[in-house]
């Protein structure tokens, strides 16, 4: 569907404003009708732009929020080509999830669209993207001599992004960012070697 200017607009407007709902403390069974209300739009409105309903917004809001996770690093995440830069990018990522606390609005939306096919595309896309970022960081700092040639940057870019997500895990149940920031200074200990 071609939207207007207004019309993207509008589209945006719930899509951020169902984003900020659910990183708030109240989304439990989120309906149409809580987005509706806290966006102000009418139940038309968000069938005109969401025509699928429910799991077309959330899956819209769960692309807005993986856009944002790695925005969130920037620009530290596209530079990690000093150790400099490796403690910016991590001190990045533990501010980040430190003032996000027990809330994962990525996390809410893909246990409300469950394993569909575009749920699994939102979370395939995102966690590619960040595993070649942190690649080409690893990658960028062999060529410098800084990293050890004998490591494999695919393979060390993978334990970075499951050290993350494992620690976000518990975060999201403990309150306690702990297990990220020794998940990554455990990883990033490996890369100075």
């Amino acid at each position: 569907m071609a939207l207007t200017t207004k019309g993207r607009a509008t589209r945006q407007r719930i899509i951020e404003g169902a984003a900020a709902y659910l990183r708030s403390d109240e989304p439990v069974g989120v309906t149409l009708d809580d987005i509706r209300a806290i966006t102000g739009t009418s139940k038309s409105q968000i069938f005109h732009y969401f025509p699928d309903g429910k799991e077309e917004l959330f899956l819209a809001v769960a692309r807005y929020e993986a856009s944002r996770v790695l925005e969130d690093q920037q620009p530290h995440l596209g530079a990690l080509t000093s150790w400099a830069a490796w403690d910016r990018w991590r001190e990045s990522i533990v501010t980040r999830y430190r003032l996000q606390g027990r809330h994962c609005p990525l996390g809410t939306l893909m246990g409300e669209v469950g394993s569909t096919p575009g749920a699994r595309e939102v979370i395939t896309t995102l966690l590619g993207q960040w595993q070649n970022h942190v690649r080409k960081g690893i990658a960028d700092m062999q060529e410098s001599g800084l990293v050890r040639p004998a490591l494999d940057p695919d393979r060390v870019a993978a334990a970075f992004i499951a050290g993350i997500q494992g620690g976000v895990l518990v975060l999201m149940s403990t309150g306690s960012t702990t297990h990220l920031e020794a998940a990554l200074d455990t990883l990033i200990a490996h890369l100075r070697g």
